[in-house]
């Protein structure tokens, strides 16, 4: 192979016009194994690519176009899309990485939620005491409990009881302070 290469340090990258191939050398310890990958994932439609361990801190990358034939400015810019590709690799791998604990977390509130409502065992094994929090402003409290309930309308007998008189007022059993600031 052959090393045309003036502005990559030398002995990074190599090529071989005859057999249309380019050959990277590259540091594991910068570009995870995964990076690598999937690197080389993008360029197998493209070229074949032959990936081997020459030292336990170096991969060696080769790609060979699927034609055959390639000059050095083809070849030249192989080695470009593929370096570019290896650094996107690596940052997406990082932030994988990174970002690891809120995707199993998000991860298992999804499967949780998904699992559906609680089952009569669980719903009979559950504390439902009053005692779990304060709500010093009362928010936690029903409408009912806040204002007061209104008693259900009484049914009055046909003929037995006499209606109210039109000028006095019927005797109502509402709570105190019922209705009271309510529009």
């Amino acid at each position: 192979m052959q090393t045309a290469y003036p502005d990559i340090p030398p002995g990074l990258v190599a090529h071989d016009l005859t057999a249309a191939a380019v050959q990277l050398q590259l540091d594991a310890t910068l570009y995870p194994l995964p990076a690598i990958y999937g690197a080389a994932y993008i360029f197998i439609d493209r070229c074949y690519v032959f990936l081997e361990r020459p030292q336990p801190d170096q991969v060696r990358v080769v790609l060979t176009a699927k034609g055959g034939q390639a000059d050095a400015g083809a070849l030249r810019a192989l080695v470009g899309e593929f370096a570019n590709e290896l650094l996107s690799c690596a940052w997406r791998h990082q932030i994988t990485l990174d970002n690891r604990v809120l995707h199993e977390t998000l991860t298992m509130q999804a499967i949780a939620r998904s699992m559906g409502q609680p089952s009569l065992d669980d719903l009979a094994n559950f504390d439902f005491s009053d005692q779990g929090f304060d709500d010093p402003l009362g928010i936690a409290l029903s409408w009912e409990e806040k204002h007061g309930k209104k008693a259900p309308a009484a049914t009055a007998p046909a003929a037995t009881e006499t209606a109210a008189s039109p000028t006095e007022p019927a005797a109502t059993t509402e709570p105190a302070g019922a209705g009271e600031g309510v529009p």
